[in-house]
């Protein structure tokens, strides 16, 4: 039977690790390594001057995980050396609660950092995401919400990646899926331009020093064919093909040190 490791950047108590966990069992053996906390917006970081700690836990349903004290990264990293028996034939990472659009989140995203490592390690890896309102609070990844439809569309995916690999071009996928998803239609999207404006909010402290807020607002408007775009606007489900090699053009580079 095939291996399929699961990770994320919402904490190994998300609850969208848990839904996914439990959608796939019937395709592959199920093995979860993820960090111990939240740790969006941390990219592709890996810890190379800190210890690993690897600790076996319980997930809500009794299903046994293992959580990091690290990074995303570090997550994938370890559940492929240490925790897997052999080579996982799928990393998947997910379910995040929060689309990951556009080119920036490639570097600032945790989901898509530990995606983008196990396709460094040469395993064909999916990065999930799902939108979910702002207004609405979550702590360490857990959010209560009907995942039925969203675990549907995944399952066929990956299921598909299990019988044929990833497409020609491919290291990874990146999924996006919209709020209040009621079919699985699916839009094969480029990468938008951006997910947020950017701004920094300065902000004084009681003892009357300051300090810094990274904000901004969503982007709602982008060109069709993105990401963005079909998210926010048409309200579809995004895939994305995503490579490794970001190599520009090297014809320019030589014309332009001529």
């Amino acid at each position: 039977m095939k291996t399929i490791l699961l990770t994320n950047d919402d904490g190994v108590n998300s609850s969208g690790l848990l839904e996914l966990k439990q959608s796939l069992l019937n395709l592959a053996n199920i093995e979860i390594c993820a960090p111990l906390v939240q740790q969006s917006g941390i990219g592709h970081a890996i810890s190379l001057f800190e210890p690993i700690r690897l600790i076996k836990t319980t997930l809500n349903d009794g299903t046994k995980a293992h959580a990091v004290i690290g990074t995303p990264t570090d997550a994938v990293l370890m559940g492929i050396y240490e925790v897997c028996e052999q080579k996982p034939d799928l990393v998947i990472s997910g379910i995040n609660l929060g689309e990951n659009l556009g080119k920036s989140e490639l570097t600032s995203s945790g989901t898509l950092g530990a995606a983008m490592e196990a396709a460094a390690q040469n395993i064909p890896a999916l990065a999930v995401s799902i939108q979910v309102d702002c207004s609405i609070k979550f702590q360490n990844g857990f959010f209560e919400m009907n995942y039925g439809h969203i675990t549907e569309l995944i399952h066929e995916i990956v299921e598909r990646i299990l019988k044929y690999g990833l497409p020609k071009g491919s290291d990874l996928l990146n999924l996006n899926i919209p709020a209040n998803i009621n079919k699985k239609e699916l839009e094969i999207a480029r990468l938008g331009e951006r997910m947020y404006s950017m701004s920094v909010e300065k902000r004084m402290d009681p003892r009357g020093s300051s300090y810094y807020w990274f904000g901004g607002e969503e982007v709602l408007k982008d060109e069709s064919g993105t990401d963005v775009d079909a998210i926010r606007n048409k309200k579809v489900p995004t895939l994305t093909p995503i490579k490794l090699d970001c190599t520009g053009d090297m014809e320019s580079l030589k014309n332009w040190l001529k």
